[in-house]
C-alpha cells in the first residue's frame, strides 16, 4: 500500500494471543507500522494489561507514538481484550468507555479530527467465539454507536460470516466436510430446520435497505472494483475448520463509503508467521473525511 498525506488509514489487526512472545510481537509491530495507520482496531491484546500495560504502550510506541486504549480483562471472562489506538497528531481524544458484555467488552473511544467539530465514535469488537446468540447481542450493541445521527467506524473479528455470500470470493463452507465438531456448534445456527453458517451479526450491522453500517470491504469489492478487498482473513493456519473466510471487518456508518479509496487484506508470509488472521487496511480520502466531520451533530 502506498502511504501519503492525503489519506486517513485505518487498520484492523487480530494478533493471535498478542504474538505470544517479544520477538513475534516486535515483528508484528513492524508489519503494522509499515502501513502508518492513524487508527488501529486491535483484538487479542492478551497480557497487555499486565505490568502497568507495558505491552500496550510498547506497541503504541512502535507504531510511532499512538495513543492506546484497551478494555480491562474481567475475571472469569475472556482474557483477550480489545483495544483502539489513535494518532494524537491527527485526533483529539474526547472519551473512552468500555461496553461491558457477558464474554468480551467492546473498546469504545470518541475522538475529534483536528479542527473538525463532529465527534467520531471508534469501537473495536471481538464477537463471542462460542455463542451465536451472544454474537447477535454484541452486534446489536454496536449499532448504538450510530444512534442519533452519530458517525462511527468499527473494526472487529466477527467470528461469523458476511451475509452477501454471492459476492464473497472465499471458498464456500460445506459444514458436512468440517472436521472440528466444536467449531460446527460455535459457528452455525438453525434456519428452517437446517444448520447453516451464522451470518446474523453481518445482517444486523450491514443488512437491509436501512443498514446501520457499510461493510467497507464489500463496498470496495463490489462498487470500487477491488475484488482483493474480499480476500478471506481467517483462519490462516488451521485446516480442520474449513477453508479461510472473511471474518475480520472494518465497518463505517454510510457517510464513510464515499470517502473510501481502497481496502487491502494482507496475508503475507510475515503476517502468517505472527498471527492466524490477515491484516485489514482501509484508506480514506482525508479531505472527504474532513467534510464528513466538519458539521457537529
Amino acid at each position: 500500500m502506498t502511504c501519503d498525506d492525503t489519506e486517513l488509514r485505518v487498520a484492523c489487526c487480530n494478533l493471535e494471543h498478542n504474538g505470544g512472545d517479544d520477538q513475534t510481537r516486535q515483528l508484528a509491530h513492524g508489519i503494522l507500522a509499515s502501513y502508518r495507520p492513524h487508527i488501529v482496531f486491535r483484538q487479542e491484546l492478551t497480557g497487555a494489561w499486565d505490568h502497568g500495560k507495558r505491552a500496550l504502550f510498547e506497541e503504541a510506541t512502535a507504531l510511532g507514538g499512538m495513543f492506546p486504549f484497551m478494555t480491562e480483562p474481567r475475571e472469569g471472562r475472556s482474557r483477550n481484550p480489545t483495544g483502539v489506538m489513535v494518532d494524537p497528531r491527527m485526533f483529539d481524544i474526547v472519551a473512552h468507555t468500555d461496553h461491558d458484555l457477558p464474554w468480551k467488552a467492546i473498546c469504545h473511544v470518541q475522538v475529534r479530527l483536528k479542527d473538525c467539530p463532529k465527534i467520531l465514535h471508534l469501537a473495536s469488537g471481538h464477537l463471542c467465539h462460542f455463542d451465536p446468540d451472544l454474537r447477535a447481542t454484541e452486534a446489536r450493541r454496536l449499532t448504538t454507536l450510530a444512534d442519533h445521527g452519530r458517525t462511527a467506524l468499527t473494526g472487529m473479528d466477527g467470528n461469523s460470516y458476511p451475509h452477501r455470500s454471492p459476492d464473497e470470493v472465499s471458498e464456500p463452507l460445506i459444514w458436512a466436510k468440517v472436521k472440528d465438531p466444536v467449531h460446527f456448534q460455535h459457528r452455525t445456527i438453525e434456519r428452517n430446520g437446517v444448520r447453516v453458517s451464522d451470518t446474523r451479526p453481518s445482517e444486523i450491522l450491514t443488512g437491509g435497505p436501512k443498514a446501520v453500517f457499510t461493510d467497507l470491504a464489500h463496498h470496495a469489492g463490489t462498487v470500487l472494483g477491488q475484488p482483493g478487498a474480499l480476500t478471506p482473513t481467517a483462519s490462516l493456519k488451521r485446516e480442520d475448520q474449513g477453508p479461510p473466510q472473511r471474518i475480520d471487518w472494518i465497518l463505517g456508518t454510510p457517510d464513510w463509503a464515499p470517502a473510501l479509496r481502497r481496502v487491502e487484506v494482507l496475508d503475507t508470509e510475515d503476517v502468517r508467521r505472527v498471527t492466524d488472521h490477515a491484516l485489514v487496511i482501509a484508506a480514506f480520502d482525508l479531505a472527504a473525511v474532513q467534510q464528513i466531520l466538519s458539521t457537529a451533530a
